[in-house]
């Protein structure tokens, strides 16, 4: 087993990356790799709770709570969130806001880093 960290930078909604960056995180868990998914820029708004997405569109607020549920590890960028007017407390139930010094850490630790 070993450790993955995923950097997601772009918007979740318009564009697909962010999701199938999740889509691609719930594979590996579930192959028993340990995942790290640490949120810049835009993507912080993936892990903001109460997102409602329209009928049929995937809601990435819920894919992150699945990931979350399997033992993934997920950060949002303190700074990005400030930015974009998003405190702390508005996170999905377990996303936690994160530090550059931690996502260094986590590279540095990581036996596989990937961008999205």
């Amino acid at each position: 087993m070993g450790t993955i960290t995923m950097v997601l930078n772009d918007a979740p909604y318009g564009i697909e990356k962010a999701w199938n960056a999740l889509r691609f995180a719930n594979v590996l868990l579930v192959s028993g790799e340990k995942v790290n998914v640490f949120l810049l820029g835009d993507a912080v708004v993936a892990a903001k709770a109460g997102q409602e997405t329209p009928k049929g569109y995937y809601n990435l607020g819920d894919m992150i709570k699945d990931i979350l549920s399997k033992g993934c590890t997920v950060k949002a960028c303190g700074t990005c969130i400030k930015a974009r007017g998003i405190k702390a407390e508005e996170l999905v139930e377990g996303a936690r806001v994160g530090r550059m010094l931690e996502l260094a850490n986590w590279v540095k630790e990581s036996d596989k880093v990937l961008t999205f």
